[in-house]
């Protein structure tokens, strides 16, 4: 028997890739994209991505733009409003349900997230902080182990992602959040409650940021 993983079919290895794509911030928002394009630029048939696009859709990283366009939504500050009220009620607590899970080995990983992340701000790898931050969260949540709670932070990261890169494009790495640390200590000790204050703390520092972006508009 092969050891080697089971190939992805094309539609969700296509998935993936827009999604990291939306998430990392290779798709700016407002920015429109052909359909075609996206055929031509992922090297796969137009069946994959069209599916991988109403996937996108259904969960709001996407919009039809007309004349076989998409792109990914640019919010308002009422908007931004919403998500970082849904965020700030989701993630501290996904947060503090995973705390009675975490195994020293589970730790061990973050740690190395988290290491991956200051090693992107110090050399203002702005991919590098996207993707470091957002594995270092979204694997601290499935410890959670709650599947309705997971899926909505999931999507409400395909919402904030592309805004928090907008900032990074124009401010870089500098001064970034960063309450990985405090949110390991507490881990670490099992203390839910602040773990999941930190985690309130991260957001909240990535929050502000966008939202004096938004301002300055």
């Amino acid at each position: 028997m092969s050891d080697k993983p089971a190939k992805l079919p094309d539609h969700q290895r296509v998935y993936r890739q827009l999604r990291e794509m939306i998430l990392f911030g290779e798709l700016a928002p407002g920015q429109p994209v052909t359909i075609q394009g996206l055929v031509g630029g992922l090297d796969v048939g137009m069946t994959p991505v069209r599916e991988a696009i109403r996937r996108l859709t259904s969960e709001g990283a996407l919009v039809f733009k007309g004349n076989r366009r998409v792109s990914v939504p640019q919010p308002d500050m009422a908007q931004w409003n919403d998500i970082a009220f849904a965020r700030l009620s989701i993630e501290p607590e996904l947060a503090r349900l995973a705390t009675k899970n975490i195994g020293a080995a589970d730790i061990d990983r973050l740690v190395a997230y988290d290491d991956q992340l200051n090693a992107s701000i110090d050399r203002g790898d702005v991919r590098g902080y996207l993707e470091n931050n957002y594995r270092f969260h979204a694997y601290l949540y499935d410890l959670a182990n709650s599947e309705v709670l997971s899926s909505i932070a999931n999507m409400l990261w395909l919402r904030a992602g592309p805004s928090l890169r907008v900032v990074l494009g124009r401010y870089g790495t500098t001064n970034l959040p960063d309450k990985h640390i405090e949110a390991l200590e507490a881990l670490e000790s099992g203390d839910a409650d602040r773990v999941a204050a930190a985690v309130r703390g991260d957001i909240e520092q990535g929050i502000a940021q966008v939202r004096q972006t938004l301002l300055a508009e």
